[in-house]
């Protein structure tokens, strides 16, 4: 039997129902029950709760990250599903999508059925699993895209390497269209890239570096936008992290495709300028861009051409990253900053409200998934988050849940730090600790 809860005193907020208000919040049996004003005094005496004190804080539906790396099965000394889970929940996320790109790569219904498995066994949060796009993401045959959906699968990417193949692309659109399932496309020309390790610029020729150009991404952003266009098929553009990325996408938008877009907190909030040093936790792909490239991604939150806030949760062990900068691995740990960074960078900066924040890291990257996750209504599953957004803390290496701590924003002091996060209506975070 599942305790009943009272949160008591928070700012309540649901971008869908458009709720921001302070008020209560009481759970029972794991469900939202009642959403209102001094509840205390309408539970009757023979009711047992237990009372969260939300007093200065905010309450939230659970994030949902529509984009993230567990590595299980096969990279369990990076990360795995318990581990990941917790990193999550700790960062306020009650709901992951994670990616294929596992070893082997989840392909295949049986390797759909095994993550929601381990996920049930292990896990601490709901997990969701992306399929392939195709049969051992080698961009060569179809996965199977129905038995894969049929299982569970949320959408289908070949997240980590492009489909090389504008055909081999078409034809995905076209068959995940039958079965309603989204595509999730990694946008990066290969023959662009090069073998350049960051972006291409004044700070990579002064680093000696080969830089990767812009268009690398563009490029493939267009050509997918287009053959969306043509299919009529769903089309979500992972980590978008140019302006003109976010250009096509606008335009996109403005004639009707059926087009969706993510970015990640690391373009929002750091440049090229951070690999200085040769700093290979600001090794990422697609790589940190410029100045106006992280103005325009801002831009692009602001207006809603770019609909969700994803982490690309990316560990890696230390030794992937203590190497020379164009050999380390790319990628960083996201889950337990991405909220902290979007309060810091965005809302305390006035450039999105709180609300649209929050819609951006749940109602929406839910929506696109087509999930009923991602709200915070009487009748939902009591998935939220309590967190501070008036407080500072500092980052720290030894505070991280993950297995890897390849983060750049160690040492930074940020602002939405999670006190509470609730899975089913049970605790899994309290007073910012995992339970």
């Amino acid at each position: 039997m599942k305790k009943n809860i009272l949160i008591q005193n928070g700012r309540v907020i649901d971008p869908e129902s458009k709720l921001d208000k302070l008020c209560d919040v009481y759970i029972e049996n794991g469900r939202i029950a009642k959403i209102g004003e001094n509840l205390a005094n309408e539970l009757t005496a023979k009711t047992e709760f237990c009372i969260i004190d939300a007093t200065d804080k905010i309450v939230a539906p659970g994030l949902v990250d529509m984009h993230c790396h567990l590595r299980e099965p096969g990279q369990e000394y990076k990360e795995d599903i318990k581990s990941g889970t917790r990193a999550a929940a700790k960062g306020g996320f009650t709901s992951v999508a994670c990616m294929p790109n596992t070893t082997p790569p989840l392909d295949n219904a049986a390797l759909i059925k095994f993550i929601y498995a381990q996920a049930a066994e292990k896990g601490c949060i709901n997990v969701f699993p992306i399929g392939s796009i195709s049969k051992g993401q080698k961009g060569e045959e179809l996965a199977e895209i129905g038995d894969m959906k049929s299982e569970g699968a949320v959408a289908v990417s070949d997240d980590g390497r492009p489909v090389e193949s504008p055909m081999l692309m078409r034809r995905a659109l076209e068959y995940a269209d039958m079965f309603d399932t989204l595509v999730i496309s990694h946008c990066e020309d290969l023959s662009l890239v090069g073998g350049g390790s960051m972006n291409e610029g004044a700070v990579s020729t002064r680093l000696g570096l080969k830089g990767i150009p812009k268009a690398a991404e563009e490029v493939q952003v267009a050509r997918d936008v287009i053959l969306a266009g043509e299919t009529g098929a769903r089309l979500h553009l992972a980590h978008i992290s140019t302006a003109g990325s976010v250009e096509i996408v606008r335009r996109a938008k403005a004639q009707g495709f059926p087009v969706t877009a993510e970015t990640c907190p690391h373009y929002f909030t750091l440049t090229e300028e951070a690999v200085d040093g040769f700093n290979t936790n600001a090794k990422m792909n697609p790589p940190l861009r410029s100045a106006e490239d992280v103005e325009a991604i801002i831009c692009g939150l602001a207006d809603g051409t770019i609909d969700a806030i994803a982490t690309d949760h990316a560990p890696h062990h230390v030794d992937e990253k203590n190497l020379e900068f164009a050999t380390a691995a790319n990628g960083i740990i996201g889950l337990e900053t991405a909220l902290a960074l979007g309060v810091t960078y965005l809302v305390r900066t006035n450039r999105l409200t709180l609300s649209a924040l929050i819609q951006k890291m749940t109602q929406n990257p839910a929506g696109i998934l087509g999930i009923t996750k991602g709200r915070l209504q009487e009748g939902q599953d009591a998935d939220l988050v309590v967190f501070d957004i008036t407080t500072p803390y500092t980052v720290k290496a030894e505070d991280f849940a993950s297995k890897s701590k390849n983060s750049p924003y160690i040492g930074c002091e940020l602002y939405g730090k999670v006190d509470y996060t609730l899975v089913g209506g049970d605790i899994v975070v309290e007073h910012g600790e995992l339970l």
